[in-house]
């Protein structure tokens, strides 16, 4: 006789990162309830029936992480699925990153943005998984054009190298980074204006190109 198939429910868990005040920060709530009273989550959700994973990713980016409509990159980051990770049932999450420039308040009022540097203590499995997103981030602004997925629709150079700076966690020098994301062939599109907001001499504006992957790489075990 075939034994039962087991009935797993899957859940999505987003890691939705930005830069908000000069510091890496992550979408996420405050629990009010057990288990894990008291500690930070991420917004998740379980899958429809009716719905493939991306379809449930975006649901749960506007209905549960509160941002209908924002511009944030979402891709799929990994799957959890080992027996302990929730302690009420069996769950599996499949989890998405996202990347966003700097966004506004959510729109639910249990959700805020918290320094990922303070979320040392987090419900369920949820700081692993942010700390694979965030490493997962690290990685893609090496290789990918990405890194102005955390800027304005229009910024400088500047601009983009403390996108940098802020996400690896250490200094750059502007004049190497300037070179190296300029000469990039497809990363920067200049949009012929300028801006004086950091003071100074005006600055450069730029959007981002149709350029998806950086030749090459910015590798951040090289010496600038």
């Amino acid at each position: 006789m075939t034994p039962p198939v087991p009935r797993i429910p899957v859940s999505v868990d987003l890691v939705v990162l930005t830069v908000r005040g000069q510091e890496l920060s992550a979408l996420v709530w405050l629990r009010d309830r057990p288990p894990y009273e008291g500690h930070w989550a991420l917004s998740g959700g379980f899958i429809q029936l009716d719905e493939d994973l991306p379809a449930a990713a975006a649901r749960v980016l506007a209905e549960r992480a509160g941002l209908p409509g924002a511009p944030v990159h979402l891709e799929q980051l990994q799957t959890y699925g080992y027996p302990d990770r929730d302690p009420r049932q069996r769950v599996l999450s499949v989890a998405y990153l996202g990347l966003a420039p700097d966004l506004p308040a959510s729109t639910e009022a249990h959700m805020s943005w918290q320094p990922v540097a303070a979320l040392t203590s987090m419900a369920f499995d949820h700081r692993r998984i942010m700390v694979d997103g965030i490493e997962r981030a690290r990685a893609k602004l090496e290789y990918s054009t990405l890194g102005s997925a955390f800027c304005p629709s229009e910024f400088t150079v500047a601009d983009l190298r403390r996108v940098y700076e802020i996400v690896w966690g250490r200094p750059l020098d502007p004049r190497n980074f300037h070179r190296k994301v300029t000469k990039a062939d497809g990363f920067l599109i200049p949009t012929g204006r300028t801006t004086t907001r950091d003071g100074g001499r005006p600055a450069k504006l730029y959007r981002r190109g149709r350029a998806e992957l950086l030749h090459p790489p910015m590798l951040r075990s090289l010496k600038d």
